[in-house]
């Protein structure tokens, strides 16, 4: 298992939708993940009505800040429908079926992935588009964007081998 497996998963939960489930987690995601701190902090002290409008502000208002990967890649080319079978061929040499109500690309999904198999190739293949969203994220000022650092800080930078 990756060293940076426990973050992948915190990470992964901290991008989805803010239900009841995610807020009684928060005391375990603080302690597992001391760097998401200043988000779980944020989601802690935030009612959760108002955790959950944020959360549908920044990531359900279009492309802008779209948590599907192969967005960041593909745009809304025609390779867009091809992109979350790519993914779903990777989880499945793996070992691992993808049964998500979301698609395969879906950054949480992958996270996830990686922080049960330990391999980060769809991360860091997506590198820039995790760079791009975090850059997004971070000028929107919300706080999903500490998530975003954490997560980027684990990757290869560009050039680095792998």
């Amino acid at each position: 298992m990756p060293s940076d497996a426990v973050l992948y998963q915190a990470a992964a939960l901290c991008l989805t939708y803010p239900d009841d489930d995610f807020r009684a987690r928060l005391p375990l995601l603080r302690e597992a993940a001391p760097q998401l701190r200043e988000f779980v902090d944020h989601a802690a002290v935030t009612p959760g009505p108002e955790l959950a409008a944020h959360y549908v502000q920044v990531f359900d208002s279009g492309n802008r800040h779209s948590l599907y990967l192969g967005s960041w890649q593909d745009g809304d080319t025609r390779r867009r429908g091809t992109s979350p079978a790519r993914f779903k061929d990777v989880y499945r040499a793996a070992g691992l079926e993808f049964t998500g109500e979301e698609l395969p690309d879906f950054l949480p999904s992958v996270l996830e992935f990686a922080a049960r198999t330990g391999d980060i190739d769809l991360l860091t293949e997506h590198h820039d588009g995790l760079h791009r969203l975090r850059s997004r994220l971070t000028d929107f000022g919300t706080p999903y964007a500490t998530v975003l650092d954490a997560v980027c800080a684990t990757l290869p930078t560009a050039g680095t081998d792998v």
